[in-house]
């Protein structure tokens, strides 16, 4: 194996580490111990070369000037940024005496770890640190930010998160990206689109908002927040009463299909278009495009299921390519998610049997802000890693509350002093996935990558692994898996008979090849994982569970009296909060924005261009307000997390509600609802 890291010049392969579902091939070009260049790999047999701005300018943020290089402890007030330099032996063993005394005193549930994929290597994400605290018997988080309700919701339908091979979409001949922009979230889906569209395809985007991906869209259909299940219903409506459904695909590989043909019947164009927006000619020309094109595809969103309808929302959309027997057609079908195909073990990764007390208390990382204001039993302290909760947590402004308090011991390890790094006790810096070895699984393509070291640390930072087996070694912890190398834990995490896609790979296989694709075969037919095998448009287990068996609209809540519904968007350069605190990034953005209708904005005396406050009980942002079409009118859309800067209120998780989602535990962040003002 080549020692990347020791070679000073070169080109070397790479993989992408942001939590993005096409985790590009790199090759990253070195000189002087240094990366100059990062760029696309082209013998990738998916991504082929081509990525996204923001990896494309990753050197700048490796060598930000404000990249953390050693460990620090608080001297001033919390939030203040005052640090001092310490080294990382007292820093360890100031965190594990703490720990130990809270353990004495208020018991191992009182530590709480916060962590999300901010990193979307296995191992740094969820192999040492999992180990670490189910071991320590710490609270346990409910990792619920992002994919919980959607993941839920095909489940039920679908039975697993196991679509269509994105590869074999260049074959299709509609294609409808629904709730997702993906130019900006999935590039290289795109790209398949434009593949296909340059064989004769037609592109549908179907959004609350006309982003990039609407833009390059043949077709943009703009439909009400929440109401995208509606929408699901009042095709299928059409799809029955003018016989376009494949009765024989529906009688051999589903259940339901009867009780669903009487149940949508209440759904009719004239009662869908008040819930949705959507014109009765535009439900009728969707649902006929969809009923007489094959294949036809639909890229399920993740926007979708922040609402708190968004679990029924994506189980109803995952039924329209039954219907029309797309699952049989070479490009036909949908993608929410395909991480089912390259599931590992994580038992053997991240060790739950450590775990003693089985009635651990749990926190679902939505409801942080509560948890650290409102428990009766306080959460005493917190190690967050690989997230920014005072930024991309919802109710932003409980969230810093709780972190203000003086009681909480809160340590965070990162490669930047991140807007939760300021309220931090002791501050740890993190190593890049550059500097780390690794695996990753992809969540939409069905290839397996390896990353070894291609620089050394940076300053004195560790990786997550790293820094939990020091942590483990100091508080004591004599299993032998808190010693195992990064190495044994990859081979123990691809050992999973239980998937066959993945038999062939292993640690040895992927430094051969850097990226393995995994030997996945379509999943009609066969046996699905679902109570039945099939594909249930009727689920019993829905009902057990006290849903609605079949595909039922459920609007959100008006949680408040207030005019616009609120989605909180992603934007282009940045990733949640990742690169928004990089000046590189932030000129490529530019600046926080609002969309909002124009008759909206003449209502309200407001100009494009203008400043405007936006609020409700939770919190108030001020924005620059972009005034056209791109929004419905009630509806209101900001693109990315923004860091609040001196001077300047931006940050929209400020506005955004903590209740959950109905399956899943998921957050609602685009169900909120705000008021809009100049000035």
């Amino acid at each position: 194996m080549y020692a990347y890291k020791d070679q000073p010049d070169g080109v070397f392969p790479s993989v992408c580490s942001l939590d993005c579902p096409d985790q590009c091939g790199l090759l990253v070009h070195k000189k002087n111990g240094r990366i100059v260049k990062v760029e696309g790999d082209p013998n990738h047999p998916v991504t082929k070369g081509s990525i996204c701005n923001k990896v494309r300018n990753i050197k700048e943020r490796l060598y930000d000037e404000k990249r953390l290089s050693y460990p620090m402890k608080r001297v001033g007030k919390k939030g203040e940024s005052r640090f001092e330099r310490i080294t990382w032996e007292e820093a360890l063993e100031t965190i594990t005496s703490r720990w130990k005394e809270l353990i004495e005193t208020d018991g191992s549930e009182s530590i709480l770890p916060y962590s999300y994929y901010g990193n979307m290597g296995v191992l740094n994400s969820e192999s040492m640190d999992r180990r670490f605290f189910y071991r320590l018997g710490a609270t346990q988080l409910d990792r619920k930010i992002c994919q919980s309700a959607g993941e839920a919701g095909y489940r039920y339908t679908m039975g697993d998160s196991k679509g269509t091979n994105p590869e074999d979409t260049v074959h299709a001949k509609l294609i409808i990206f629904w709730g997702v922009n993906a130019v900006s979230t999935n590039m290289h889906q795109v790209v398949l689109a434009q593949k296909a569209r340059k064989k004769g395809a037609k592109i549908v985007v179907i959004d609350v908002h006309q982003n990039q991906t609407g833009k390059m869209a043949d077709w943009f259909i703009p439909i009400k927040p929440g109401t995208d299940a509606a929408l699901a219903l009042g095709m299928m409506h059409i799809l029955f009463a003018e016989h376009l459904v494949d009765e024989d695909f529906l009688r051999e590989y589903t259940v339901g299909f009867e009780e669903l043909r009487e149940h949508v019947v209440q759904y009719d164009p004239e009662t869908v278009t008040q819930i949705t927006g959507v014109s009765v000619d535009d439900l009728y020309t969707l649902a006929r495009l969809y009923g007489t094109t094959s294949p036809s595809f639909i890229r399920i969103g993740n926007g979708l299921q922040h609402h708190d309808n968004g679990g029924m929302c994506i189980r109803t959309i995952s039924c329209l390519p039954a219907l029309t027997g797309q699952w049989l057609k070479r490009g036909g079908g949908a993608i929410k998610g395909n991480a089912g195909y390259l599931a590992f073990n994580s038992d053997a990764l991240q060790r739950p049997d450590f775990l003693q007390n089985k009635h651990t208390r749990r926190i679902n990382m939505n409801q942080i802000g509560r948890a650290l204001t409102e428990l009766k039993q306080p959460v005493k302290s917190m190690f967050v890693y690989s997230t920014n909760p005072a930024v991309v947590a919802p109710e932003g402004n409980k969230v810093r509350k709780g972190l203000e308090r003086e009681d909480l011991f809160l340590v965070v390890h990162d490669l930047f002093l991140t807007e939760t790094a300021k309220y931090a006790d002791i501050v740890l810096p993190a190593s890049s996935s550059y500097e780390n070895t690794d695996f990753f699984t992809s969540y939409w393509h069905h290839f397996v990558q390896i990353q070894q070291p291609v620089i050394g640390p940076y300053g004195e930072s560790k990786s997550n692994v790293e820094v939990f087996r020091l942590l483990a070694e100091k508080m004591g912890f004599e299993e032998p898996e808190f010693r195992e190398t990064d190495e044994e834990m990859i081979d123990r995490a691809l050992d999973y008979p239980e998937n066959p896609f993945m038999k062939h790979i292993n640690y040895t296989s992927l430094t051969e090849k850097q990226f393995i694709r995994a030997d996945v075969q379509p999943i009609i037919p066969g046996k699905l994982l679902t109570p039945s095998g099939k594909i249930e448009l009727y689920s019993e287990k829905m009902k057990q569970d006290g849903f609605p068996p079949l595909p039922t609209y459920v609007p959100i809540k008006q949680d408040e009296k207030l005019p616009y519904v609120f989605v909180p968007a992603p934007n282009h350069n940045f990733l949640n909060s990742t690169f928004s605190n990089n000046e590189k990034h932030i000129q490529l953005e530019k600046e926080a924005r609002l969309y909002m209708n124009v008759e909206d904005a003449k209502a309200s005396g407001i100009e494009d261009g203008d400043q405007v406050r936006v609020w409700n009980s939770r919190g108030e942002c001020r924005l620059t307000v972009v005034v056209g079409s791109q929004v419905l009118p009630g509806v209101v859309v900001s693109q990315g997390l923004w860091a609040d800067e001196p001077g300047t209120k931006q940050l929209v998780n400020s506005l955004t509600p903590d209740r959950l989602s109905d399956m899943g535990g998921g957050a609602v962040f685009f169900s909120g609802r705000v008021n809009v003002a100049k000035g």
